[in-house]
């Protein structure tokens, strides 16, 4: 959530629709790991909950890929010019050190106590680390190069990453963690 926060915060103030995109799907991500320990509470609706759980994280993720779309092509459209966010990058650059490590954890955890959930739940950090990686360039090409269209082509890379775990959500293919 901090991720997130300091993502979303840093992303307003340089006017960074990846930054900001960035930030909502690690709130998304966020609220489905917290559906992961949700589902462990056993009862008697535990599979309606899942579903409903399910298709709220994918309507989630398309409405966020929807957002991008829209506030990157805008953005490239008028020509508007982010800030260069030192912020932004750092918090990048650490999620894309942290983010495979977590992911690793998550696996052998999950194999550990033969968990699809985790396991689902690791695939979702690993993607969260290839937007992180996506981020970063275009944080960098802005900052270093003056690419100011940088940042909406990586906000607009990001989308089908996005679009995929929605669409998989709402079927319920990866998101045994829902």
């Amino acid at each position: 959530m901090v991720e997130a926060v300091v993502s979303i915060g840093a992303g307003v103030i340089a006017g960074s629709t990846a930054l900001v995109g960035f930030g909502v799907d690690s709130v998304i991500e966020s609220a489905s790991g917290g559906v992961l320990l949700w589902r462990l509470q056993e009862s008697a609706d535990h599979r309606a909950r899942e579903a409903m759980a399910s298709r709220l994280v994918g309507v989630t993720f398309l409405a966020l890929a929807a957002w991008v779309t829209y506030e990157a092509s805008e953005a490239l459209w008028f020509r508007e010019v982010p800030s260069v966010s030192y912020v932004g990058i750092t918090i990048a650059t650490l999620s894309v050190i942290i983010m495979p490590w977590l992911a690793r954890q998550k696996r052998r955890v999950a194999s550990s106590l033969g968990s699809r959930a985790l396991e689902s739940d690791s695939r979702q950090t690993s993607l969260c680390a290839y937007l992180s990686a996506i981020l970063l360039a275009g944080l960098l090409l802005n900052s270093l190069l003056g690419w100011w269209w940088a940042d909406s082509a990586a906000a607009l890379i990001m989308v089908p990453i996005i679009g995929k775990e929605g669409v998989e959500a709402l079927r319920g293919e990866h998101c045994d963690t829902c």
